[in-house]
């Protein structure tokens, strides 16, 4: 067993151009913005980018450093539709393979297994079959006791990755990880999905003061499936991680509604520490 700690931009300093990489979270929730941000302070592009998606999607996508998008939907949850992944999507600066959530969880499922695909009822007699023509289907081998039928379901494709980033509430120093909010947003997936994880938290505590207070069904993440260690107190804003902080959504709003190379300017030009400063003094100006 090993310290894994390290700084945001060592971890993506292991990450290269061309790489598929997976990113945690679910829409405005618990996504794993400071490392998200250290993406983009870095050289890194040509990325295929694995993601319930949601603002870590619109600042890659707005920065050009997506090649191809594997998601089921971009989306600031109160604000529906991710605008700067939309405004990239629509001048085409990306490829696309839009799935449904469950196909989306089944895919991640078969690459932590290091299984070529999994059946999946998800897609059948929907157009999903239509945008994704490479998608196929199978017939499974055991017929229905009943009606004798042999069932056909849509053979979602493994998405293997690269690397994944995560957040999480609490971490020890090892690479186990704790969610303490309603919901694990399937972050213990992309990590077993991925060859390398790299997992940002709220707080790094003694393994021993995991379970002090939470459940060990909160140990979300096994030390096995992480890589690196990154202590980020507020690495998800602005969006939620409950219960440490709700989503910040005077400052989604900001987001949403300033044009990308504006928003850069005020709150991407330096480190971690500079963006949580430039957000203060925004806090300030609005009081």
């Amino acid at each position: 067993m090993s310290d894994k700690t390290m700084s945001a931009e060592e971890a993506v300093s292991r990450l290269e151009s061309g790489m598929t990489l997976g990113i945690g979270g679910w829409g405005s929730r618990r996504k794993p913005m400071a490392l998200v941000r250290a993406v983009l302070r870095s050289e890194v592009t040509d990325l295929t980018v694995v993601s319930y998606g949601g603002p870590d999607v619109g600042l890659l996508a707005a920065a050009g450093r997506i090649r191809k998008l594997v998601t089921a939907f971009a989306t600031l949850d109160s604000i529906p539709l991710e605008p700067h992944y939309r405004a990239a999507r629509e001048r085409g600066a990306f490829e696309l393979t839009e799935v449904d959530e469950a196909m989306f969880m089944w895919g991640l499922h078969a690459a932590a297994n290091r299984l070529p695909f999994l059946p999946v009822r998800a897609g059948i007699g929907s157009d999903v079959m239509q945008v994704n023509p490479g998608l196929r289907t199978v017939t499974s081998p055991y017929a229905d006791e009943v009606s004798g039928v042999r069932e056909e379901f849509v053979a979602m494709p493994a998405l293997r990755l690269d690397a994944a980033l995560v957040h999480m509430n609490r971490a020890d120093r090892l690479g186990n990880g704790q969610y303490l909010g309603p919901d694990p947003y399937f972050d213990d997936l992309f990590c077993e999905a991925a060859d390398a994880a790299y997992v940002s938290c709220e707080r790094i505590v003694d393994t021993a003061e995991l379970t002090k207070e939470a459940a060990p069904q909160t140990l979300l993440l096994k030390r096995s499936s992480v890589t690196g260690v990154v202590e980020s107190p507020s690495g998800a804003h602005f969006t939620s991680c409950a219960p440490d902080h709700g989503r910040d959504e005077a400052f989604q709003k900001l987001y949403a509604t300033t044009p990308y190379a504006e928003f850069a300017e005020r709150f991407l030009g330096g480190d971690e520490q500079a963006y949580q400063r430039a957000v203060q003094t925004w806090q300030k100006e609005q009081r």
